[in-house]
């Protein structure tokens, strides 16, 4: 999914906002945490921060993370965040047939929805049949439940009020993660909307649950609902008082009353207001990471570090060779160069990551090669083959200049027709990128390549990737998983987040003359027989083969890992940060204490 960390069933695709500078009297104004924090003297409460604006309600249309559902939903199974294992949730079972065609899971007893209402087998099955599997719903849910080269979806069949059948036509791997991780939506409060079309005929499913729905409407199933909502202040939570979980002793989870996200765009205002008490948790950078490192005992915190985080960081250019209503969607000389694979890798070798981590990230990080996750078994390290591209601006020429590129006499870069080689970098206009793009124009002029950056809200970034089509390189980030399927609808040629040469969605301009390269279409039939594929390590290599494929034609153009850190006031208890589920996997776990 598109957003600030893009997503899947179980882990949320989302891109990465950092560092930026900031307006003090905004932390002291009408976005003042502390009002709550006084409030919630009367009700245990958690104040965090969220960097950017929700842009849904609607678990089935989100593209972007952080978002809402992780605190108001839940799935049939869910994902320990530390160890990555597979644990019951809403399902308390589930069968898999000896043929894995076949999964069954097996509701808990007695389940109900934030409003009261049972929550059955025929939530589940409005859920897949309705949603998911409804071609006229655009939603990435989708593109995680299609099996094989035909591109099939599941057949899902209610065998009783808690029992539900799963079926595909071949053995699929990732299916127990694809279908039970995804949140189970309200058949009662969602089935009219899609029954009744709006005026131009489309479900009015579409435009259900935005962000202008009294919250207190939105029916969920996770630990908390939503209370109420005020733009570009806060999104408050609500216990939900008819969770399924309870403690080993049988006290209901979760225990802290409210949580408020509290929108705060930009890193530095946050980072004031956690050192004035004001946020309870907050996700940190690097530079911030050296100022509360010094703090924590005197304001009675920690740091949590979980390591390398999931997500990938990286540049991508448009390969779209398409045209709309007769016009290229890119300068057909820009996309020649784009398209030469030798001109992507050339500028691979022109960035310098280790100094990228060394100034921008202090140190906190490592180069990144992969389009899968470090923490993924299927993950392929350099020493295993993993083609990687050390900072070489020599050999960045090399290739150029082999690839009918020249330089004139201000070793400006030219190509083969004399055109000037300059093109516009896109980045989300709040956090730190400008400091990575700051260094990507540095390296890459270094080598001859002219880079406007431009910065752009985040809503209209989106539109021009997933509508418009409009752009030529973008700096963004999508987040990962263990599982390896979950970047399917990213690597399937079909796919809704295949950003880099992108298809029409449902209802957009049709694309005259779009092209699918050789090796693109590699990648996506490996995710298919890897998908199908049973035998552990034969899925290792078969994934191995994709990220070989993806290093070596560089549709992304990978560039650092950063650690995944959190401050966490010491009053919070049993928070338990980790880099696959942030520190949201476990909230109904958290408690509250007396400092």
């Amino acid at each position: 999914m598109l957003s600030t960390k893009i997503f899947s069933p179980i882990t949320r695709c989302r891109w990465f906002v950092v560092l930026m500078t900031a307006i003090v009297a905004i932390s002291l104004t009408s976005c003042n945490p502390a009002q709550f924090k006084k409030e919630g003297d009367r009700v245990s409460q958690l104040v965090v921060r969220l960097s950017t604006e929700p842009k849904t309600f609607n678990y089935a249309l989100s593209q972007e993370s952080p978002n809402v559902f992780n605190f108001i939903y839940d799935g049939m199974i869910a994902e320990n965040g530390k160890t990555g294992e597979i644990e019951p949730a809403l399902a308390e079972s589930w069968e898999i047939s000896p043929d894995s065609k076949q999964i069954i899971f097996r509701l808990r007893e007695g389940l109900k929805w934030s409003d009261g209402q049972p929550l059955t087998a025929d939530d589940v099955i409005f859920t897949f049949n309705d949603i998911y599997l409804n071609e006229k719903i655009p939603t990435d849910t989708r593109d995680g439940l299609r099996i094989g080269e035909s591109r099939a979806l599941p057949t899902v069949k209610k065998l009783d009020d808690r029992r539900i059948e799963f079926t595909v036509p071949e053995p699929f791997a990732p299916l127990l993660r694809s279908a039970g991780g995804a949140a189970i939506l309200p058949k009662h409060a969602l089935e009219e909307s899609i029954k009744t079309k709006d005026k131009d005929g489309k479900p009015r499913f579409l435009s259900t649950w935005g962000t202008d729905t009294d919250p207190q409407k939105i029916v969920s199933n996770g630990p908390y609902k939503l209370e109420s909502y005020q733009a570009t202040q806060r999104v408050t939570f609500r216990r939900n008082p008819y969770y399924w979980r309870h403690d080993a002793e049988g006290n209901s989870q979760p225990y802290i009353e409210r949580i408020v996200w509290q929108i705060v765009e930009q890193s530095d205002t946050a980072l004031i207001q956690f050192r004035s008490g004001q946020l309870d948790i907050i996700e940190i950078g690097p530079s911030s990471f050296q100022l509360l490192k010094r703090e924590e005992k005197r304001g009675n915190f920690s740091i949590q570090n979980a390591g390398p985080d999931t997500g990938t960081i990286f540049i991508s250019f448009n390969l779209n060779k398409g045209r709309r209503n007769g016009k290229p969607l890119v300068n057909p000389i820009k996309s020649r160069w784009f398209n030469t694979v030798a001109f992507r890798q050339a500028v691979a070798y022109g960035l310098d990551r280790q100094t990228m981590i060394n100034n921008i990230y202090r140190g906190l990080g490592e180069p990144q090669n992969s389009p899968i996750s470090v923490q993924s078994p299927y993950y392929l390290t350099p020493q295993e083959g993993l083609p990687t591209y050390d900072y070489n601006p020599e050999k960045a020429k090399q290739l150029l200049l082999g690839a009918g590129f020249k330089y004139n006499n201000k070793n400006q870069l030219l190509d083969a027709d004399g055109n000037r080689v300059r093109f516009s970098l896109l980045s989300p206009a709040t956090g730190g990128r400008d400091s990575i793009g700051s260094q990507i124009k540095g390296d890459l002029e270094k080598i001859g390549i002219q880079v406007d950056l431009t910065p752009l809200d985040f809503g209209a970034l989106v539109d021009k990737l997933s509508n418009t089509l409009d752009w030529e390189c973008h700096l963004l980030a999508f987040t990962g998983s263990t599982e390896p399927h979950s970047g399917f609808n990213i690597w399937s040629p079909d796919g809704g987040l295949h950003s880099f040469n992108q298809k029409p969605q449902s209802g957009q301009t049709p694309i005259e003359g779009r092209e699918i390269s050789d090796w693109e279409k590699k990648i996506g039939d490996l995710y298919i027989q890897a998908a199908r594929e049973l035998d552990e390590a034969k899925r290792k290599a078969i994934y191995g083969e994709t990220q070989k494929l993806a290093q070596e034609y560089l549709p992304f153009i990978h560039l650092v890992n950063p650690l995944a850190l959190a401050a966490v006031r010491n009053n919070i208890q049993d928070v338990k940060y980790s880099a696959l589920g942030d520190y949201r996997w476990n909230v109904y776990e958290f408690k509250t204490i007396e400092n």
